[in-house]
């Protein structure tokens, strides 16, 4: 059976959600100006909405944050994103500008995996909220929060994949030494999302 969507509309100074399709459709129908959008939660419909229904915006988090993701379904291979709640990327704060494309993503060279980039995202999520003081990061990489970011990887790996789980091990005891906490998000509700993924 297929998740309940729920879409959010506005047609000039109403705005409003429905978990109807059909009932969004009929309101937006032929109206100039008229923005929608669907989401997984009534929610995130109210937060885009309160946010000015902007499409630029594809996700708000529910609470503030620091945010990461990888994805591969760019076709240039992996990149990394990593924002604040309102999806507003925050790579620039550890990256020099010559290495974030023009939407503030970092690609990864050829050859490096999906896991290896959420780990990296991972890294520089928690070089951020050291710097900045936030107190939560969310991912939504299992096998990266539960596993690599403890340090916790296979002794096969290769060696730069163990290095840097060392690293964001020793970053991740630092943030939460300090009351930092990682928590996991579902892809589709994560602002850092780069949508290559099937939610």
């Amino acid at each position: 059976m297929p998740k309940k969507k729920f879409y959010a509309y506005q047609v000039g100074e109403e705005k409003g959600v429905t978990d109807n399709w059909n009932e969004c459709a009929e309101i937006v129908g032929g109206q100039s100006g008229a923005k929608y959008k669907s989401f997984e939660s009534e929610d995130e419909a109210r937060r885009w909405l309160e946010a000015g229904a902007d499409y630029a915006v594809r996700h708000i988090a529910r609470e503030p944050g620091i945010y990461f993701d990888a994805g591969t379904g760019g076709g240039n291979g992996v990149e990394i994103s990593v924002t604040d709640s309102r999806g507003h990327g925050l790579l620039h704060r550890v990256l020099p500008e010559d290495e974030l494309s023009a939407c503030g993503h970092h690609l990864l060279e050829r050859g490096r995996t999906n896991n290896f980039g959420e780990l990296l995202a991972c890294k520089y999520a928690l070089q951020i909220a050291l710097e900045t003081g936030m107190e939560k990061i969310f991912g939504d990489s299992k096998l990266v929060l539960d596993f690599w970011s403890k340090g916790l990887v296979k002794k096969s790996m290769d060696s730069e994949t163990i290095s840097l789980a060392d690293e964001v091990a020793k970053l991740r005891k630092k943030f939460e030494r300090l009351g930092g906490r990682l928590a996991r998000i579902s892809g589709g509700a994560n602002p850092a999302d780069l949508g290559f993924h099937k939610n």
